[in-house]
């Protein structure tokens, strides 16, 4: 069951996924279509899963679950993997490689491989206190205060 990103409740689960490039406004109608249908028919065990979306700056799709009555199966997880993979295939873009890096300068959305991001930390071009977005985060909440973190408050840190 399709329900609206801001209903889903804090403790539901995320998945993100970046995009190598922004998607253009047309593109993303067609997502937002595409989003709302796949959510739509979503179901672990024959149940429906209550979930919903956002498209963030262009670039990120945001999934999000409400687990509190039905979680995900390994068959749903494998779905909601497939759904990516045909996006990725349909809109000619990267998704699922979790090895790049996207980060804020100033109102720009950059997007580098995890070894251009270490030489461009490494050459001072970014700062300690550049926005990165941590994909890596689990929850709603975990999303809504700790997705755009400074890079020293970040598992990016690593390479200051």
């Amino acid at each position: 069951m399709h329900v609206d990103f801001k209903e889903l409740p804090l403790e539901s689960k995320i998945w993100i996924y970046q995009s190598n490039r922004p998607f253009t406004p047309e593109e993303i109608q067609e997502l937002e279509k595409e989003l709302t249908q796949f959510i739509g028919q979503w179901a672990a065990h024959g149940s429906t899963l209550k979930a919903g979306y956002e498209i963030k700056y262009r670039r990120f799709i945001i999934i999000g679950l409400d687990q509190s009555l039905q979680g995900a199966s390994g068959c749903s997880i494998d779905a909601s993997v497939h759904f990516i993979q045909d996006l990725e295939k349909k809109y000619k873009v990267d998704l699922l490689d979790k090895m790049n890096v996207t980060f804020k300068q100033g109102e720009f959305i950059a997007y580098k491989t995890l070894i251009d991001f270490k030489k461009i930390v490494k050459n001072r071009s970014v700062s300690p206190k550049t926005i990165v977005f941590n994909n890596l985060v689990n929850t709603k909440d975990e999303y809504l205060h700790d997705w755009e973190i400074p890079l020293e408050e970040s598992w990016h840190k690593r390479f200051l």
